[in-house]
Order: C-alpha cells, then structure tokens, then sequence
C-alpha cells in the first residue's frame, strides 16, 4: 500500500472572474517533478477545491482537509514521527508542502528544501 497524496486539481473556481490554482500544492507538484520517482511511492489523487472534501474527510476528519496533504499508508517509524502535524483515527499526516518535502527527504533520501 502506498501513502495517498491529495492535490487539488490544477484549477478551480472561486467566485467571478478567471479560475484560480493552489500555490502549495504547485508548489508539492514542482517537487515532484523534480523527482520523479517519488510518483512510484505515491497514491496521487486530486480533490475539488468546494468542501468537504469527501475522501479526505473520511480519512483524517473535517478539520485536516486542506491541501496538499499526504496521508501514510501505515504508522511512521519513530525517526519520521517528528515530521507527523496530525493524525486520526489511526492514520498519520503531514500537511502542507514544505513539511510534505521534509519527510520526503527523510524517508526516500531526496534533497532538504532550503
């Protein structure tokens, strides 16, 4: 089982006037294209901008539904605990980019974000 990672899709609607796009999660998709074998380990599934975000509510609960969030398909090992920012019922997170980043680069050896 891989560890899921939700996006938003590349744009969304928010009001009148032109679409609009997530900078974090541009920002987690630029690391991932910086490394691309990172895809290999992931689950990478794109949520709608419009809340509740469904699948991710399910998972780790209405309060942890922003994005990007990477949800870990087991329990961490105790050297990649510091990099959790939540869990529920039973399932470890981490959210938001730059944290996303450092424990990539803790558990798959890519470069820290500077």
């Amino acid at each position: 089982m891989r560890d899921i990672l939700f996006v938003l899709k590349e744009e969304f609607p928010d009001g009148p006037g032109r679409p609009y796009f997530c900078p974090h999660c541009a920002e987690i998709s630029g690391v991932l294209s910086y490394f691309p074998k990172l895809r290999h380990h992931l689950d990478i599934r794109y949520a709608e901008f419009a809340r509740p975000r469904t699948e991710i509510v399910q998972m780790i609960g209405e309060p942890n539904q922003n994005c990007p969030v990477l949800i870990l398909s087991g329990q961490p090992s105790m050297d990649a605990m510091e990099f959790m920012t939540g869990q529920h019922s039973g399932r470890y997170f981490v959210s938001g980019p730059r944290e996303i980043a450092e424990y990539w680069s803790h558990v798959y050896g890519i470069p820290r974000p500077h």
